[in-house]
């Protein structure tokens, strides 16, 4: 449809909508003065989207059968290749249902959005096939990615390999019980509020969320814009550094490339003299599982062993950090519904297609899952109060980034559980939870992530020990910019000691 002005009784009806009034001489003026915005919008009408292109190759896709999918974990399955060198040749990766991926199904694990097809390859894409890697499908995320179980999808449900009947947690789920069960070497997860870690916790794995701005976004359905990231999933710490060294900027030519990060040269660096410590806010949740905690401070003895200087701290702020991070991203994720997908002030290539797809979907709540209808319907609730809100809680989080920044002046890293709980049932489907267990899965993992989703902090969890034969993850936070610190921390622990015997 193309741009044209109101007639002059629909202006004067939005003016009286808008407390004033308006004659007909006057409506006339008002459309007068409009006619040079009308003239820009009538060149847009006229122009193409400039969308980054495609790579050239076969696009071509399948659904998997129930046999070669028994974790539920894949989407779709493709083989896509574009070249034969670089730093990731011979890896194979699977990218989550809410990154962009041209050609292929996109759902963002949604039941509204079946039939779409993204129509450019998101840049975090893009740069693993430009080094090397092999795109083999799209895995299984949950609802709009809105809950850290693995029960949500439109797909259905996604076991824990580690434990059959068991969450992998998410929303990055299929990417995770994909990496555990070594049916690729590394996956692509998006984390909003923990959505790569809560699942590596789960599934024991590697999860990384980079410091916001190391890794584009763009290709990626917007949540919040201010919450958003795209990161890297892993069965170990090298693997992880390396394809976080791809995803922050990789090119094949080092002078088109000035901004890439060297992670992997840290690691095997010695961890003597590093500062830890020990948030005490992190632990002893109510809801919390004691032998997890416990675990946690057994593998903070293991890094004092190695040589950090490991010290309880307290930050206050951490307990409050859920509600404040809960304002901006509620509100957030109904005022990008409402632009059908897009997201004010996205700073990327905005997708015709997703913006298809998600015309009127405000109006189809009914067809959601429990906890994806409760956010929307306070997000719309709180469209009353003008942002009052959304505002006090993006000042809240300055000062929630100040209390971590604080600590980071005595400290390189923060620790603390990346759960505070191991891995809980699944429900044999969606229809089978009651609206408690998806409240309970959707955000009951998400007390000690969702944090660093607001501050822009990097954390990353990796295994620890088991309990039960269910992972628990350690959660280890770095100053804004400092993945290496994280990364050479969790490789010494890696390496000096078999988390599966913990």
């Amino acid at each position: 449809m193309s741009f044209s002005l109101p007639e002059p009784d629909e202006l004067k009806k939005l003016a009286k909508e808008s407390s004033f009034s308006l004659s007909d001489e006057q409506a006339h003026e008002f459309l007068s003065y409009m006619q040079g915005f009308a003239e820009g919008y009538r060149y847009l009408d006229e122009q193409p989207d400039h969308l980054p292109e495609a790579g050239s190759s076969n696009r071509a896709f399948s659904l998997p059968s129930p046999a070669e999918n028994p974790l539920g974990a894949w989407y779709v399955k493709c083989s896509i290749k574009e070249t034969d060198s670089g730093p990731l040749l011979g890896k194979r990766i699977a990218v989550k249902d809410n990154i962009f991926v041209a050609e292929l199904p996109f759902t963002a694990g949604a039941s509204v959005l079946k039939g779409m097809h993204a129509d450019y390859d998101a840049t975090t894409v893009s740069r693993i096939l430009e080094a090397g890697a092999e795109i083999t499908g799209k895995s299984v995320c949950e609802y709009f990615c809105l809950s850290g179980g693995s029960c949500t999808a439109h797909n259905g449900v996604v076991d824990n390999p580690r434990k059959k009947g068991y969450t992998t947690g998410g929303s990055s789920s299929g990417s995770a019980a994909l990496v555990v069960a070594g049916e690729v070497d590394m996956a692509l997860g998006t984390d909003q509020g923990g959505s790569v870690r809560i699942p590596a916790s789960l599934s024991g794995c590697y999860g990384m969320k980079a410091s916001m701005g190391v890794v584009s976004y763009e290709g990626g359905m917007p949540m919040e814009t201010s919450i958003d990231y795209i990161g890297p999933l892993t069965r170990s710490v090298e693997d992880n550094a390396l394809l976080l060294e791809v995803l922050s900027g990789y090119s094949a030519d080092p002078e088109l490339n000035p901004w890439s990060r060297q992670y992997t040269a840290v690691l095997g660096k010695p961890v003597e003299g590093m500062k830890i410590g020990i948030v005490k806010e992190g632990f002893g949740h109510p809801a919390g599982n004691p032998e997890v905690d416990k675990c946690v401070r057994q593998a903070a003895t293991r890094l004092q062993e190695l040589g950090a200087a490991v010290e309880d701290v307290s930050v206050p702020m951490h307990d409050v950090g859920m509600g404040i991070w809960g304002a901006v991203v509620t509100e957030g994720l109904w005022r990008t519904a409402e632009l059908n997908g897009l997201g004010y002030n996205y700073e990327s290539s905005y997708s015709p297609a997703l913006y298809e797809a998600m015309s009127g979907v405000t109006d189809r709540l009914g067809e959601m899952p429990f906890n994806a209808q409760i956010l929307f319907l306070l997000g719309k609730y709180l469209a009353r109060y003008n942002g009052k809100y959304y505002a006090k809680a993006k000042n809240q989080v300055n000062a929630l980034r100040a209390a971590y920044d604080k600590e980071f002046k005595k400290f390189d890293i923060l620790l603390m559980p990346t759960t505070v709980n191991t891995a809980v049932k699944n429900p044999t489907s969606l229809e089978t939870a009651t609206n408690e267990e998806l409240i309970g899965y959707a955000f009951n993992n998400t007390f000690n992530t969702c944090q660093f989703n607001a501050t822009g902090h990097p954390a990353m969890s990796l295994p620890c020990g088991l309990r039960d034969d269910l992972p628990v993850g350690l959660m280890l936070i770095g100053r804004r910019f400092q993945e290496s610190q994280i990364y050479q921390l969790a490789h010494a622990y890696e390496q000096a000691v078999d988390w599966q015997s913990e």
